[in-house]
């Protein structure tokens, strides 16, 4: 009811006439080309071969709005009706082309096909909408086109993307992933984690309170989330490193710094001091042994120098947290 209410001000696609139908075809091949050609810009310094695809597909709107530019001027005369698919209610829409700058490969290319099946529903539509005979033989014959162009992207794909430009791409891939989330929020994991032991277990041997020890930690875990969070943001753009978007690296950093301090935290919600106690211990051992791995999966640290930095590293902290608590 309320989406209705913001559609108000929207035409109904079935009181489009055939010249207003032919104008918003033109008007979505010309976006959707400028979309295809932004995807290409956007893949070509890391994946030239899957931005060859993109140009190719863009080529491929530019044709079918030339075609219906040229039977509009024919029918209708040289001015075009200047409608558009937000006009029209209930249309289908694209996202804005600098929302998808960041998309990764896969994402980009799910996006394409989507692209492709909602332009064959809007032909089809149109077809069976229109009365004139050319009009609707070339809305028929862009439905098939469109419906085509999924085929086409595997073509163009197998034309491009050999087997070595696939895992060439596919590890450039794995690797901006490293770069964009793991790393940051591997740093901020193990920061989280290791640096709120000394404060937390200093405040729940020093005050014996788990309500305070837990505001401790909460304390500790939020603020040093969020100054991990704005050093990772600010410590560089990202383009000239490749490291990914500052603002996506500033929230991995900062949401697993604060969860890593909040996971031995929050087992002094319970009252108990040695049942809480027991508990945060055990999930300290837990959260560096898995750190450990993490270095070691994602990457690449040998095993036992993961160990060294950080399981060790980390019951240094601990003991010292400790003693303080019980000097």
């Amino acid at each position: 009811m309320f989406s209705r209410f913001l559609q108000s001000g929207k035409r109904d696609f079935s009181s489009l006439s055939e010249k207003e139908i032919l104008a918003l075809a033109i008007s979505t091949e010309e976006e959707d080309g400028r979309i295809y050609a932004a995807y290409a810009d956007r893949l070509r310094d890391e994946f030239p071969a899957s931005a060859a695809i993109f140009e190719g597909m863009a080529a491929e709107e530019d044709e079918h709005r030339r075609r219906l530019i040229d039977t509009y001027t024919e029918k209708f005369g040289s001015r075009i009706v200047p409608i558009r698919r937000e006009h029209v209610r209930g249309f289908f829409t694209r996202k804005p082309v600098w929302l998808m700058a960041e998309l990764d490969l896969d994402t980009v290319r799910a996006q394409a096909r989507d692209m492709e099946q909602g332009a064959a529903r809007f032909y089809a539509q149109a077809a069976a909408q229109t009365t004139d005979a050319s009009v609707r033989k070339l809305l028929g014959d862009l439905e098939v086109a469109e419906r085509g162009h999924e085929r086409a992207a595997d073509a163009l794909e197998d034309a491009h993307l050999t087997d070595r430009i696939r895992d060439e791409e596919k590890d450039a891939a794995h690797r901006n992933f490293l770069l964009t989330y793991v790393q940051p929020g591997l740093a901020g994991l193990m920061d989280g984690s290791v640096s709120t032991l000394a404060p937390i277990f200093a405040a729940a041997f020093a005050t014996g309170d788990t309500w305070q020890t837990f505001l401790v930690g909460l304390a500790a875990s939020v603020g040093a989330g969020i100054s991990m969070g704005f050093t990772e943001a600010a410590s560089d753009d990202g383009k000239l490193t490749g490291r990914g978007s500052p603002i996506k690296r500033g929230f991995a950093s900062g949401i697993m710094t604060a969860l890593g301090g909040l996971g031995h935290a929050l087992p002094y919600l319970i009252p108990d001091f040695w049942t809480a106690t027991s508990l945060a211990i055990t999930i300290v051992v837990i959260e560096l042994w898995a750190i450990a791995f993490i270095q070691n999966r994602y990457m690449d640290t040998p095993f036992w120098r993961a160990v060294m930095q950080v399981v060790f590293g980390g019951s240094l902290v601990f003991a010292a947290g400790i003693l303080i608590g019980n000097a």
